[in-house]
């Protein structure tokens, strides 16, 4: 069964165009390592959390939005096997980060209803 992991960020609004960049140029790498589906999305509508909310969860700043994405890999086995040889892949060393990596979070997940 299909594997997805996703990451949420913070993203200075005026490094849109670097953050889309580093997305294309990533992907390549990503499916080099057996991912399927690579989807990035940039925050338009992150209303102010309470308690919780996308904005809280990023310690948003102004001039940030959030960015939302996942990578869709065929199984967990895929995924787990391209974290661990990313590290020593020269191509990822060589990737620009236009975002504050300690504020990111990321997880793995199992589909459990797709339609």
């Amino acid at each position: 069964m299909a594997y997805v992991t996703g990451f949420l960020t913070p993203v200075k609004i005026v490094d849109k165009e670097r953050y889309i960049a580093s997305a294309q140029k990533s992907w390549p790498l990503f499916k080099k390592y057996g991912a399927l589906e690579q989807v990035e999305t940039w925050g338009e509508d992150i209303p102010p959390g309470k308690v919780t909310g996308f904005d809280l969860a990023v310690k948003l700043e102004e001039g940030e939005t959030v960015v939302f994405s996942w990578l869709k890999w065929p199984d967990r086995a895929a995924a787990d096997a391209c974290w661990e040889q990313m590290q020593n892949d020269p191509d990822f060393s060589d990737m620009d980060m236009p975002f504050d990596g300690k504020r990111m979070m990321w997880g793995g997940f199992q589909p459990i209803f797709e339609s």
